[in-house]
């Protein structure tokens, strides 16, 4: 059976994170975008990762700019707005597609994993979040207007 640490992914500052070594862990996956009117969940994803992450639960952040090009910035560009404006500490990875011929592996194993309404399974925007338990099972999907402070009571249960 696949569990997140049959994926390897790449961080914003190029280098390979082996998602074997996040097991054990509660995780919260997101693609995510600078220029969104979903942007703001960046501040109810650090503070569910400041809240949390004593316990074992990571926010991993995938910045994705398939959605209204709407995440243009380069790795660093990024990494100082999420900082700046957001505070942003959790891991953010490189930039990724959800959807189509290029999409990441994870996301498409994601995707398969916990279907969207109706049986979809393309990610339909940005800010769509996929709960991940300690045994790297997708548990659960979350839509753009599911906003962080909602998936907290799912996260402790996990705790």
């Amino acid at each position: 059976m696949t569990t997140i640490a049959d994926f390897t992914v790449t961080t914003n500052r190029g280098e390979e994170l082996d998602l074997a070594t996040k097991k054990g862990k509660v995780l919260l996956a997101v693609n995510t975008a600078s220029k969104c009117g979903f942007t703001p969940q960046y501040d109810g994803l650090e503070e569910l990762y400041q809240k949390y992450k004593d316990k074992d639960f990571e926010v991993l952040g995938f910045p994705c700019n398939q959605f209204g090009a709407q995440e243009p910035g380069s790795a660093d560009e990024i990494a100082e707005f999420c900082k700046i404006n957001f505070g942003v500490t959790f891991p953010l990875m490189e930039k990724v597609d959800v959807n189509g011929p290029d999409a990441s592996p994870l996301f498409d194993w994601m995707k398969r994993e916990a279907k969207g309404i109706m049986g979809t399974t393309a990610i339909k925007w940005n800010f769509t979040k996929f709960l991940i338990d300690r045994e790297g099972n997708v548990v659960k999907r979350y839509g753009s207007g599911d906003k962080p402070s909602m998936i907290a009571k799912d996260i402790e249960k996990l705790l």
